[in-house]
């Protein structure tokens, strides 16, 4: 039996939520779940259909990208993934969809604004968009080079990675992360709904404004931090 076997499960459950929530078609997108002490990554397998995706095929590597377990390829968005790991280290997974809304504005290489209270439910900020990757970039380590446009657009916009869990990468598409595989799928649904809620507003009205402060601060703080009194936690 795998030493991985919890792991695995897990990757593999959260991987199957894309296609039942619409996030991708095909062998579009994957998630990934880390075991820290054991320093692993379980990710899924490249271009593997998800009706075909069983929890023995979710591929294992070390954090240099060295498959420990599996007789597949793993995601070839992997280096991204396992770079997210190295330089977020409280995360314990990472999504990556090709959703349709959140893919149209990462296409438009705009960030998406907080216009409402659900945005707000989730986090105070736009969510951002990385710059467009150069061509020495996309020619280079184009997997890793995508999780260092992450990394630099969160260094220069002064963001924390674990109160803004979610990214566009211009022109491509998103990422989102968590406590654990399930956290960061579920980061990707809200991701997509925020995404389609502020592109319906901005066809409604085009000059809809970002929501005033007072109303993003009331949302996200009775949801998060310590005076938090959303839910039963």
């Amino acid at each position: 039996m795998s030493k991985y076997k919890y792991l695995k499960e897990q990757v593999y459950e959260a991987n199957m939520e894309i296609p039942k929530e619409e996030l991708a078609i095909v062998t579009f997108g994957n998630v990934s779940g880390i075991d820290r002490t054991a320093g692993a990554v379980a990710i899924k397998p490249s271009g593997i259909p998800y009706h075909r995706l069983q929890p023995e095929d979710i591929v294992v590597v070390d954090l240099d990208n060295v498959v420990i377990e599996g007789s597949m390829r793993p995601s070839s968005d992997t280096k991204t993934h396992t770079l997210l790991y190295k330089s977020f280290p409280s995360i314990g997974g990472v999504c990556h969809t090709h959703s349709t809304y959140a893919v149209a504005w990462a296409q438009a290489i705009r960030p998406i604004p907080n216009l409402g209270t659900t945005h707000a439910d989730h986090l105070t900020a736009a969510i951002p968009v990385t710059e467009v990757m150069s061509d020495e970039m996309i020619e280079g380590n184009y997997e890793l080079e995508t999780g260092n446009q992450i990394l630099d657009l969160f260094a220069a916009q002064g963001l924390s990675y674990e109160e803004v869990e979610m990214v566009l990468v211009a022109c491509h598409g998103p990422f989102t992360w968590g406590k654990d595989p399930a956290k960061a799928i579920y980061n990707s649904v809200v991701l997509e709904e925020i995404a389609r809620m502020a592109y319906l507003t901005l066809q409604i009205n085009p000059s809809a404004n970002t929501i005033k402060q007072s109303l993003i601060d009331k949302h996200y703080f009775r949801k998060h931090g310590k005076n938090a009194y959303y839910g039963q936690e």
